[in-house]
């Protein structure tokens, strides 16, 4: 049987303890701070084929490995899998809850207010984007 066949199937990826470990992989520790964040199945649809933990751990195989979707190892959820969920918590806000969240938990622990009271920007960053790339950082010829 495929692993394709196997996905429709039913049959999950393996589980974390018993397939390799990769640096990507979440920690037990992080999971745990992420597990509330991640949604579960939806209500009335089909279940979980993967367990939501690979499936981050397929996604972040991706973004901190800078691999594309296709090269994602074949014991973890498949790549069409692990994108399709990427898309959907990046279309429903699910990522952004995740780094708000991160970051008022970060601010926490260095005894700071958990949401910035005030935020700066530069001006000229702002006019070099407007005009951007090369032709806002060099000068006119004469």
């Amino acid at each position: 049987m495929s692993r394709k066949t196997a996905a429709r199937a039913g049959t999950p990826s393996p589980p974390i303890a018993t397939r390799k470990r990769y640096p990507t992989d979440l920690t037990d520790r992080e999971w745990a701070i992420l597990e509330p964040l991640i949604p579960g199945a939806t209500w009335g649809g089909r279940p979980l084929a993967h367990p939501r933990r690979e499936i981050i751990n397929a996604i972040l195989y991706v973004l901190r490995g800078g691999n594309s979707w296709r090269m994602v190892p074949h014991d973890l959820p498949p790549w069409q899998t692990a994108y399709y969920y990427f898309r959907r918590w990046s279309d429903d806000g699910t990522w952004e809850q995740i780094h708000t969240a991160l970051r008022e938990r970060l601010r926490v622990q260095l005894g700071r207010e958990p949401t910035p009271s005030a935020a700066s920007l530069d001006s000229q960053s702002v006019k070099t984007t407007a005009k951007g790339g090369s032709a806002a950082t060099t000068a006119a010829s004469l």
